[in-house]
């Protein structure tokens, strides 16, 4: 996977940088997002922005390259799982505790109409 997915000497690097801190990031992007009721749209254009900032660490503290597409993408779709499992995660909740008359938890991840 060297060379694939991460450019970094030690998969640790890769998961440290992007997996920690940049799912961290993106995960409270996702929540924002959710909780002003922005789409999805707005959310992979933050992301993008997000994953630009993950290269610069990698790049800073790692001596990784700042501006080569395929790790920028790699990052880049990390980043935007850990934003949707978190914007749904939180419009999840929103749904079912500002309309609990309407709709009932499914998973963590969905609601449904209640019957």
């Amino acid at each position: 996977m060297h060379g694939i997915l991460y450019e970094e000497a030690s998969i640790w690097q890769f998961f440290f940088v992007t997996c920690v801190l940049g799912g961290w990031a993106a995960w409270m992007t996702g929540r924002a997002c959710a909780q002003t009721w922005r789409n999805y749209t707005q959310l992979v254009l933050y992301i993008l922005g997000l994953g630009i900032a993950i290269r610069f660490i990698h790049h800073a503290l790692f001596n990784g390259t700042m501006f080569t597409l395929q790790y920028y993408i790699v990052d880049t779709i990390v980043l935007l799982a850990f934003a949707i499992i978190g914007y749904k995660y939180t419009r999840t909740n929103q749904m079912v505790t500002q309309y609990n008359w309407l709709y009932e938890k499914v998973s963590p991840l969905s609601w449904r109409s209640k019957s």
